[in-house]
């Protein structure tokens, strides 16, 4: 791969072969896929950039990543409204090799996270199909951590005033949330450790992205957003009750402290 993307650099002027690395540390960190699926990632753009082939590809590295390649080559270029739409239903069946489909994943990552190197309006166009390809996918296939990034990535180069004005309220009200979610845990912590729940709390700050997609379609301001910060508790379960009744015997404990808003809960 090194030797075929030879004196090609990206838009940023990284040469090529650091996108073809770093596509192929998501499949490994990010994906967990093994050495086949990790050689396809570092080739996936040899066939479509170079003189390479297919055949040469099946010869020097075997069938299998040959194969991978050559679906990943199928899946490469840019679309009109109607390919993308039959792309979209295409790959939401998933495709022969579901490795493709989380390598092409993985390549869109990395492309979203080294965009600023591009024009706005190509900015737009590939945050826009990512959006509509892409995070799509990701949430079919269980990948919820990418989906989110692929998100916040596609939203801060789609609306960027937007995703800033955002961005710059949270960090705003950071010192005070921080101050108030621990104040709303300490009692839970207690009670849990009194009733000889071996549990951990944790909380989680909502994604800009769904903080906007939440403000547009109720059409209601930051200030009217009332589920910013998530608390989560995971409790380790007993083993002779079932986990189902463990988890209501902790709602239970939380609502003894904190009063339910009957048309907000949800269980």
């Amino acid at each position: 791969a090194n030797a075929a993307h030879d004196g090609i650099k990206r838009k940023s002027g990284e040469p090529y072969i650091i996108h073809s690395i770093a596509v192929a540390h998501i499949v490994a960190s990010d994906l967990g896929l093994g050495a086949t699926s990790i050689c396809a990632a570092i080739l996936h753009d040899v066939v479509e950039d170079t003189e390479y082939s297919i055949t040469d590809i099946e010869n020097m590295f075997g069938k299998k990543v040959a194969r991978i390649v050559d679906g990943l080559t199928k899946l490469s270029g840019d679309f009109d409204l109607r390919q993308a739409l039959t792309l979209r239903k295409m790959l939401m069946t998933i495709s022969e090799d579901v490795r493709v489909i989380l390598i092409k994943i993985a390549d869109r990552l990395h492309n979203m996270q080294t965009l600023d190197s591009l024009p706005q309006h190509k900015k737009i166009k590939i945050a826009g199909e990512t959006l509509f390809l892409y995070v799509p996918l990701a949430h079919r296939l269980g990948l919820y951590a990418i989906k989110s990034q692929l998100e916040e990535l596609s939203f801060k180069h789609k609306h960027p005033e937007e995703y800033n004005k955002i961005l710059l309220m949270l960090h705003n009200q950071e010192e005070k949330r921080n101050y108030l979610v621990n104040e709303f845990i300490r009692p839970i912590k207690e009670k849990l450790d009194e009733e000889n729940i071996e549990s951990t709390v944790t909380n989680r700050l909502k994604s800009t992205y769904s903080i906007w997609q939440k403000m547009r379609n109720k059409g209601v301001a930051f200030n009217e957003i009332y589920d910013i910060l998530a608390v989560r508790i995971i409790i380790k379960a007993k083993p002779d009750i079932s986990e189902k009744r463990q988890c209501f015997d902790v709602l239970s404990l939380v609502t003894d402290i904190y009063r339910p808003k009957p048309d907000r809960i949800r269980d």
